[in-house]
């Protein structure tokens, strides 16, 4: 994308979004008629991944469970973009942490917190998070490969983040150093079901198939024995979401190799079977095969 073409992109969002979220999601309902009945975005890849994970169920709920998907995927994209006219007010409102607490007590105890979630439910509205918690709170992100896309998108991000600051995936291992060196307590908050490269070591079963993860959450949590906790959104209705925090492991040095993540993928794993309709299933998980190859991924100690 050229400069004028992400200015232009900009301003038009900008403008459109200045509408009232109700409004909003009629725009969303008639996306959604577009994108699953005229266009057929990804329909192939969002019913093959539910077919295996759900080799249980017939086609008629496979198409209920998708249809709720879509629905939801186009308020999503909505309100994300959204959150370029959101103020806290407006995100404390619709956002809510049901046991917020739960940071405090590691922060009293002097510890940082590796926080885990996925795409599931509204995870760009976390964006009030970092108000609500004494710790430096520290997103990891995956760049997208549109590099002035990938601005827009983080500028919106960013938009409540405090004193910490998003960081790369690539980053985060020398940024934890840092802020250790510095004595800060932090919360670095992962989505932990970002797509792994072919090459990754580490393979777990996820949703009937085997899935490649990148083992920096575990690195992290066990080098320096942060605390690992695992954060559900639940949609309570439309545009209203609820996160429940988790407690996984409040000593990982003293856990085994892949102990973390296998739990944090089961935890994963049963929240999605629960409400299937909230996770991203357009996502190309499982575009890999499993090959018996050496770990590469970003994490490197």
């Amino acid at each position: 994308m050229n400069i004028i073409g992400f200015y232009f992109i900009y301003s038009i969002l900008w403008l459109f979004t200045l509408l009232p979220l109700p409004v909003l999601y009629v725009f969303s309902d008639i996306f959604y008629l577009l994108i699953y009945y005229i266009f057929g975005y990804r329909k192939k890849v969002v019913f093959d991944n539910l077919r295996h994970a759900f080799p249980d169920k017939n086609e008629k709920e496979i198409t209920k469970i998708a249809k709720k998907f879509y629905l939801h995927f186009c308020d999503l994209i909505f309100e994300t973009f959204k959150i370029i006219h959101f103020n806290k007010k407006h995100v404390n409102r619709r956002f809510r942490y049901k046991n917020i607490e739960l940071f405090e007590k590691y922060f009293n105890e002097g510890k940082s917190v590796v926080l885990i979630s996925g795409h599931y439910g509204n995870w760009e509205w976390t964006l009030a998070f970092p108000a609500q918690v004494k710790h430096k709170s520290l997103p990891v992100y995956k760049p997208l490969a549109d590099e002035r896309f990938n601005i827009l998108i983080n500028k919106i991000r960013g938009k409540f983040i405090g004193r910490g600051g998003l960081v790369s995936m690539n980053e985060a291992f020398k940024r934890v150093i840092e802020e250790e060196r510095n004595h800060e307590k932090i919360v670095m908050y992962f989505l932990g079901d970002q797509t792994a490269p072919k090459s990754s070591k580490l393979w777990i079963n996820f949703m009937n198939r085997e899935t490649p993860f990148y083992s920096g959450p575990e690195k992290i949590a066990r080098k320096f024995n942060h605390a690992v906790v695992f954060m559900n959104i639940d949609k309570i209705k439309r545009g209203y979401y609820e996160a429940e925090f988790i407690p996984l492991f409040d000593d990982p040095a003293k856990t085994e190799e892949l102990e973390i993540t296998r739990k944090h993928v089961a935890t994963l794993e049963h929240f999605i079977r629960k409400r299937p309709e909230l996770w991203l299933w357009s996502h190309r998980r499982w575009k890999h095969q499993k090959d018996n190859v050496q770990d590469k991924d970003n994490f490197s100690s």
